[in-house]
């Protein structure tokens, strides 16, 4: 567990830490005066354990707790429903429950996978929810337990990748070294997000809660759209790979789980609420990739 601390002694608890999201948020709040930072993963805190979250806060006694624990295996979640449901619903509406008890506020991680991705144009928070997969059942099924303790912010986010642990830019980058070409879908449509812009927001918002803490459901992602082929595209083509890009459909790419064909989210709330402006998709991913070079050749 790492820890930051200041005479005001003000404390974050961060679950699910060892996950991209988790450690983004331990790369920006480095050097962050007047928090303490807690962070946790399974072995330290079991969220799905009533006692476990009841300990932890009585030991921690956090301001706010950032939920970033969750099931994220979405085609595995096909087979694995009870254990999804059980990390994604039912443990964070245990937590949101205990954090109302105790006047502890919260922020949980949500999904564009809420949605079924049969609009046209970016989501809006109050736009209906009709998830495909049992991952974004499971996902929206939290969303509603937590809202209903009414003392959290849920923000939902799209298509996270990191230089932290495996997502979409790492697997393109170890295909196009190793192979001559690469197969990805060109009709799913989103936008990519960089989960340390992201948790720069969520740090915003952590070190300034009487402004920023207004309980209620929040999308977040990087600016602009794109299919995973543009996504997968731009990796390589920035990167000088070996690989061919070859576009191909959802149907030439039979997976388990229904993804939403379109997922575009809007952000003109949480943009509103932080007065951020939120940067375009293809400025992360340069920045990404040039974090990854200079760990790979310092």
């Amino acid at each position: 567990m790492g820890a930051s601390t200041s005479h005001k002694n003000r404390r974050i608890l961060v679950t699910g830490a060892n996950g991209q999201l988790g450690k983004a948020i331990q790369a920006e709040a480095i050097g962050m005066d007047g928090i303490s930072f807690i962070y946790t993963d399974y072995d330290q805190l079991d969220i799905t354990q009533k006692d476990s979250i009841a300990a932890a806060i009585n030991a921690f006694k956090p301001e706010l707790i950032v939920n970033c624990a969750a099931y994220t295996a979405v085609d595995k979640a096909e087979d694995e429903t009870e254990l999804a449901f059980h990390l994604n619903a039912y443990a964070p509406g245990l937590l949101a429950e205990l954090c109302k008890e105790r006047d502890v506020k919260l922020i949980h991680i949500s999904t564009d996978y809420v949605f079924d991705g049969a609009s046209n144009q970016p989501y809006t928070e109050t736009d209906r929810v009709n998830p495909l997969s049992v991952y974004g059942q499971s996902k929206q099924k939290g969303e509603e337990l937590v809202m209903a303790a009414g003392n959290a912010m849920v923000i939902r986010t799209s298509w996270l990748y990191s230089a932290f642990g495996n997502n979409f830019l790492k697997t393109m980058i170890r295909y196009g070294s190793e192979r001559s070409e690469i197969r990805v879908v060109f009709d799913q449509t989103g936008t990519p997000t960089l989960a340390n812009d992201l948790a720069k927001v969520l740090l915003q918002i952590a070190k300034f809660t009487h402004i920023y803490f207004v309980p209620g459901i929040y999308h977040y992602s990087n600016q602009g759209v794109c299919s995973w082929y543009d996504f997968a595209y731009e990796i390589v083509s920035s990167l000088n790979l070996k690989a061919r890009v070859i576009p191909i459909t959802t149907n030439d790419y039979p997976a388990k789980a229904k993804r939403p064909q379109y997922s575009v989210l809007n952000k003109q709330k949480i943009s509103n609420l932080l007065g951020v402006d939120i940067p375009h998709w293809r400025k992360s991913l340069m920045e990404c990739i040039e974090q990854l070079q200079s760990t790979i050749n310092p």
